[in-house]
């Protein structure tokens, strides 16, 4: 069987949901955007169910979403990933080096006058993926253990690093390099639960199913029925959480266009740069598919729910740095989604 048809009998085993995703998620972007635009109050209504400025509408969202991907992981397999030295050191230095680094060069570039977005797409940068990344991983195919891995990673540097690297780039960097400085006001008790919301929660969840089902009834059920049927929930989740963000800020983004695309640009060219970088440094390092797939998304994508909440706490909510978070997201998705495309072509070659 050549490629071609290789990825023809893959593409015919998809469901629906799955073969039409990008359908569905620009549908879901388009109904949040409409409610938040022509639904009165819609925003201020679902900005108020919160626990302590965390979302509960998107805290679900993303919870049904991850639990699925989180459930298929293998436990038992986690200890190989963490023995493989490249893979680990690669992402740290993408991930907390290149990573905030490239996005204050970008913002500064591309919005030296609109000093807001571009505070708000440095804090977007500083916030490592701990969440929708599982399942743009999962979508193309990435190894899942490896994602589970590095999301934790990422975690526990999130929790010790944020403050102090917003720091560093919003008050100490720019000093040194004779440009104008701001600051940020965000404890890492807060970072913590939003670690403990996102991830931790859905990790223990999918870690005790498969614990608990493989026990019960062994891991031929397990995934051959349980996980199966738990499987489409992800994407469920996914659409809800995407509907969910853009209505939050529907109004905000179609009645200023201009500023969505200037903050859009600088956006557009982090996630290119980031994944391409992630790919071909696991290509060069002879990581194989699976893990240069990990490797890549796990660079590019941002924890938005986390940039958006520090931006809104403190500059507002109705400030250019919540707007620019806000954004994140609108300009993520779509792009992963076409990213996991431009994966699932590239891995014959691998």
């Amino acid at each position: 069987m050549t490629s071609t048809q290789a990825r023809r009998a893959r593409v015919a085993g998809l469901s629906t949901l799955d073969r039409l995703l990008p359908v569905w998620i620009g549908a879901a972007m388009l109904a949040g955007l409409l409610l938040g635009r022509l639904v009165p109050g819609i925003g201020s209504a679902l900005s108020a169910i919160e626990l302590d400025g965390v979302s509960l509408p998107i805290a679900l969202g993303l919870l049904v979403m991850m639990y699925p991907v989180l459930a298929k992981v293998r436990y038992d397999r986690l200890r190989d990933v963490t023995a493989d030295r490249k893979l680990m050191a690669s992402s740290l230095v993408l991930n907390w080096l290149a990573g905030p680094a490239l996005m204050f060069a970008l913002a500064w570039l591309l919005l030296a006058d609109l000093p807001e977005y571009r505070t708000g797409l440095i804090i977007v940068g500083l916030a490592r993926c701990i969440a929708m990344v599982i399942i743009w991983n999962d979508l193309a195919c990435g190894d899942r253990e490896a994602a589970a891995v590095l999301v934790a990673l990422n975690s526990l540097f999130q929790v010790v690093c944020f403050a102090l690297l917003g720091w560093f780039y919003l008050s100490v960097l720019p000093g040194w390099l004779g440009l104008p400085q701001t600051g940020i006001d965000v404890s890492p008790v807060h970072i913590a639960k939003s670690v403990v919301i996102f991830l931790g929660i859905p990790l223990l969840a999918g870690y005790l199913s498969r614990r608990l089902g493989e026990r019960a009834k062994g891991r031929d059920w397990y995934e051959g029925r349980f996980v199966t049927r738990i499987g489409p929930w992800a994407l469920y989740g996914l659409l809800f959480t995407i509907v969910i963000l853009f209505a939050l800020q529907g109004h905000q983004i179609t009645s200023r266009p201009w500023d969505v695309a200037r903050i859009a640009l600088p956006l557009l060219v982090y996630f290119a740069i980031m994944w391409a970088g992630g790919y071909a440094l696991g290509v060069l390092l002879r990581m194989g598919y699976a893990r240069t797939t990990t490797l890549a998304f796990t660079a590019a994508g941002n924890n938005f729910e986390l940039a958006i909440a520090v931006a809104i706490a403190t500059y507002g909510a109705a400030s250019g740095q919540a707007l620019a978070g806000v954004v994140g997201p609108l300009i993520e998705v779509p792009v992963l989604v076409a990213l996991v495309y431009v994966s699932l072509a590239l891995r014959p070659r691998l």
